[in-house]
């Protein structure tokens, strides 16, 4: 299915994800010399999204307002007034400014994704950035006791063990510009993020897997370095696969790539108040599984762990690269 263009231009690359981690690599991913299509979740229902969502009827923009910011080639000022969020005034308290522009835009243009569309251009935003699908969809979690949780920001804080996750609508129409770009995507990048509430709702929508599974491209998981409380607790990477394998019925991925740098213990410390550890990499039971490894010290800590954006981006670069060599 997937066109590629053996050694013309630059690779394509379409990277599925959603939330803090995505942004971050892709700040370091647009410094390479790649075609980048990124595909944001819409199951977004917690804070000025779900506000917005919910009163405007809109796509929540939060996910994509992250994305579009790592993504421009803007003034570090304009980043900041993106992602500035209003503390006082009634109404206007916890919304973030690029999502009052987003819903602006959506208003001014017609529909969500030409506004999109609008805001990449007016701030020179490197590759393009889609939504999923063109509206909203609600992601609800069936937990191991049978009780089933509705909305993304209340699945972690439920304090239950999520079982699985499933949408609703289960047959939404993913965006079409998102199935071309995955059709002629030469790589597929999956991750990092949360794997229940931003990575998954991503991989439901149907055809967007259906297009995955059937592409000859190269495909990677990005794997989080840290668990997540309430959505990956005491998870492994193989635990991280299985999730994904378990709801679309099928492993997706050639690579897998993964942090085996030492974490400062004080660090892990802080992160265990929270009820986060480090994620375990279990290489055997991995590998057994037939998915090739890419492990490396790949995390900054400043206020947070991250990962280190120009260290990850290197590795899927070189890989892009490589798997395009042998394609000839």
């Amino acid at each position: 299915m997937t066109t590629g263009h053996g050694g013309r231009g630059r690779p394509r690359i379409a990277v599925i994800g959603g939330g803090t981690g995505l942004s971050v690599m892709l700040r370091g991913l647009k410094e390479k010399p790649l075609d980048i299509t990124a595909i944001v979740t819409v199951a977004d229902d917690g804070g000025s999204s779900g506000i917005l969502r919910s009163e405007l009827e809109m796509v929540p923009p939060g996910d994509i307002r992250n994305v579009l910011t790592a993504m421009a080639d803007v003034e570090p000022m304009l980043g900041k007034m993106l992602e500035y969020r209003f503390e006082k005034g009634q109404g206007l308290a916890g919304h973030s400014l690029g999502n009052l522009i987003l819903a602006a835009m959506s208003d001014i243009t017609g529909d969500f994704v030409t506004g999109v569309r609008e805001l990449s251009r007016v701030f020179a935003v490197r590759g393009q950035v889609l939504p999923a699908a063109n509206h909203a969809i609600v992601l609800k979690a069936e937990m191991t006791d049978g009780t089933i949780v509705e909305g993304e920001s209340k699945i972690p804080k439920a304090g239950k063990t999520i079982k699985r996750v499933f949408i609703e609508p289960e047959q939404v129409s993913p965006l079409p510009e998102a199935i071309e770009a995955l059709e002629q995507a030469d790589a597929i990048l999956v991750g990092p993020g949360s794997l229940y509430t931003s990575i998954l709702p991503n991989l439901l929508v149907p055809e967007i897997t259906r297009t995955i599974v059937e592409s000859k491209a190269l495909k990677m998981f990005i794997c989080n370095v840290m668990t997540q409380p309430g959505e990956t607790d005491h998870y492994a990477v193989s635990d991280h696969l299985r999730a994904v394998r378990d709801h679309v019925g099928q492993d997706l991925f050639d690579y897998v790539i993964v942090n085996n740098g030492e974490i400062p213990p004080q660090v892990q410390d802080r992160y265990a108040e929270k009820g986060a550890k480090v994620v375990h990499l279990d290489l055997d039971e991995v590998t057994k599984k037939g998915y090739k490894v890419i492990a490396d010290q790949l995390i900054l800590f400043r206020t947070y762990l991250r990962h280190d954006a120009e260290k990850l981006s290197q590795h899927i670069y070189q890989l892009v690269e490589s798997w395009m060599l042998k394609k000839g």
